[in-house]
């Protein structure tokens, strides 16, 4: 009777010991896909962030410039010491030449320069336009409201493509 316990014992470690291989194997496999997809993403990020701020910009700056920019009447109502026939245009093609330079690696910082004087205008109408933003404030927003908080991604996509000048102009 010994020996037969002895031997569902062993079969019951080789069992557990195959299980644990079994588990340690994917595991292996997961951490490999994980470096793996890891590695692509550090090597496409970047390009893949300076590629849509600078199609956002260039596109809606075109909207701008052509007159039919769904923002237009918000930025005519929050910068009124201007004729929007004026100002309207000018910002679109401002907006325009920041995703070229967003576009280029080597105009990146005239890009960042241009972007930075550009986006603090775009959180005026929250404080000069509330109700034009806000359903309840200060967190209930308008479609208003929400397309001027998403420029905090756009600061933030902003502050990655700046980590990236050094490297890119060869400067150490």
């Amino acid at each position: 009777m010994s020996g037969k316990i002895v031997a569902i014992t062993h079969a019951m470690a080789t069992s557990e010991n195959e299980s644990k291989d079994t588990l340690t194997v994917y595991q292996e496999r997961l951490d490999a896909l994980d470096a793996t997809l890891a590695s692509k993403m550090d090597r496409w990020s970047v390009p893949a962030l300076r590629t849509a701020v600078g199609v956002v910009f260039i596109w809606f700056g075109a909207l701008k410039v052509l007159g039919v920019s769904p923002a237009g009447d918000l930025v005519a109502s929050t910068v009124y010491v201007l004729p929007p026939e004026f100002f309207v245009p000018v910002l679109g093609v401002w907006e325009v030449i920041i995703g070229i330079c967003l576009l280029y690696p080597p105009l990146t910082r005239v890009g960042l320069l241009l972007l930075a004087l550009q986006l603090p205008g775009t959180f005026l109408p929250m404080v000069l336009l509330p109700e034009v933003v806000y359903t309840t404030f200060p967190y209930g927003l308008t479609v208003e409201g929400q397309y001027i908080v998403k420029n905090l991604v756009i600061i933030a996509g902003a502050l990655v493509l700046g980590s990236t000048v050094r490297d890119e102009s060869g400067s150490a």
